[in-house]
């Protein structure tokens, strides 16, 4: 089987530069191989060139563009998977101008595909109401009760993401003072979370029951599944589901429909930034790269305080006509603005 410049290419990507130079993590390097398959399947469906055949100089900015398309189109990716897959082609384009500096000219120019903008929808959470009552769904007189009220506990006082959730080992737990745990984050991040005292018992107790901090334990995941393997987002997902649903048949307004554990993400950041915390700290404490992420949840919060606002007032501030309204032209109201000086 003859080995293209394009195969030797990627293989050296893969195994070499994206860990070694880029220090990326195996979801980064997992979602970017997913991005090549499917270029290499347009290539091959679309263009009628076998992979084994696929050299570098195929890889242009028109056939990256054109991919883009057909996902979008074809298969119905969202706008954030579109622009997931154009990342993973920025990157090996960047790869190939120290690689094969020849492809400078090309590998700029896919380097120049814009990301594109997705409309961008109102984040739902769960207010306090709506946390308490998902709490109480779940049954602590068993083990498996006690576990998932552990996680979601820990889940909405931190704002940890379900993949750090899982990742906690007994090592990681400090209960002492100060009160915190290490969270493994994106990108092999470290940060130091607190945990606040309303919840320090029912860590304690969990821990305690499954002899979690015991020497032998400490360098082992603290939730399991019940296979006793570490749990996946699946399992976590699927236990919110669970007690969302039940939730929901009782009081259908506070909970969405889509109740998932970044909401409860969603929801913790939300408490925050109704109890004035600042968004450095909010930014700190979930992990964000940046503080325009954290600003999100604030612009939302203001919104339906004005919104709360403008409702209240209908009640007191009489409606007023539009000036055009109360005349017979609205051209003649237009006229009249020139009659005004413009500083």
């Amino acid at each position: 089987m003859k080995v293209t410049d394009f195969a030797t290419a990627l293989s050296r990507y893969f195994n070499d530069y994206l860990i070694n130079d880029r220090g990326c993590s195996p979801k980064t390097i997992e979602t970017y191989r997913f991005a090549f398959i499917q270029l290499i399947e347009y290539l091959e469906t679309q263009k009628s060139i076998k992979s084994e055949n696929i050299k570098i100089r195929d890889l242009t900015r028109d056939n990256i563009a054109k991919m883009l398309c057909w996902l979008e189109n074809e298969r119905k990716v969202s706008v954030s998977t579109r622009n997931q897959r154009l990342a993973a082609f920025k990157s090996f384009a960047t790869f190939l101008r120290y690689e094969k500096p020849e492809y400078i000219e090309e590998s700029v120019r896919i380097q120049s595909i814009q990301l594109k903008s997705a409309l961008k929808k109102d984040i739902s959470y769960l207010k306090p109401d709506g946390i308490k009552l998902l709490l109480s769904q779940v049954d602590r007189s068993n083990k498996t009760g006690r576990r998932d009220y552990t996680m979601l506990t820990i889940m909405y006082t931190t704002g940890i993401r379900v993949s750090e959730l899982i990742a906690i080992k007994g090592c990681d737990v400090s209960l002492g003072n100060p009160k915190t745990m290490v969270i493994h984050g994106k990108g092999g991040k470290i940060r130091h979370v607190p945990v606040v005292k309303q919840i320090v018992p029912i860590i304690e107790k969990y821990l305690k029951e499954n002899r979690c901090t015991s020497p032998q334990n400490l360098d082992d995941y603290i939730f399991n599944s019940h296979t006793g393997s570490q749990f996946t987002r699946q399992g976590i997902n699927y236990m919110i589901s669970k007690y969302a649903k039940k939730a929901r048949s009782k009081e259908p307004a506070l909970i969405p429909e889509d109740c998932s554990p970044h909401k409860i993400r969603h929801s913790s950041a939300m408490s925050l930034v109704e109890e004035g915390v600042d968004l450095i700290t909010i930014r700190d404490l979930l992990g964000h790269s940046s503080v325009q992420t954290t600003e999100i949840y604030a612009k939302m919060s203001s919104a339906k305080r004005r919104a709360a606002i403008e409702a209240a007032s209908k009640e007191i501030v009489p409606k007023e006509d539009a000036l055009w309204e109360s005349g017979n032209n609205i051209k003649e109201w237009l006229k009249g603005l020139t009659s005004h000086k413009i500083m």
